[in-house]
């Protein structure tokens, strides 16, 4: 098995995760994408926040029906450049409320796979990843 490449040719459009305190997510979003060189690309229409490196392409929000249930079984993972974004992006999210599910390091599972897992506020689970 090759190494898998992470570029920006992705297959969404954009992802969506549901949070009840949009204040508190975006706190925690704008310090761990921020590690990334993921911006905040600010609020958008009712209530949305926005982040992407030149166009939004994650959102955060209120869900119409007003129930943000975290997903469980699903990850959302954010390309890293390197492991010490990696590492930048899990202490960022850590200081800002978010909960250790994977510390940073090497993932056995594909070769040169390096990454870490947090819970959001909400309770989303995302990660950082790179390979080496």
């Amino acid at each position: 098995m090759s190494t898998p490449v992470i570029s920006g040719d992705g297959i969404f459009s954009h992802v969506f995760l549901g949070a009840a305190d949009l204040q508190q997510s975006s706190a925690f979003y704008d310090a761990a994408l921020g590690a990334l060189g993921i911006k905040n690309l600010g609020p958008f229409g009712n209530g949305w926040v926005l982040y992407g490196r030149d166009r939004p392409a994650f959102i955060i929000a209120r869900p119409g029906n007003g129930e943000a249930p975290a997903g469980n079984g699903m990850t959302v993972g954010f390309a890293a450049a390197a492991p010490a974004d990696v590492d930048a992006f899990h202490a960022a999210g850590l200081a800002a409320g978010g909960s250790d599910e994977g510390r940073p390091g090497p993932r056995g599972h594909l070769p040169g796979a390096y990454a870490a897992y947090l819970r959001d506020p909400a309770g989303n689970k995302v990660c950082a990843y790179t390979f080496t």
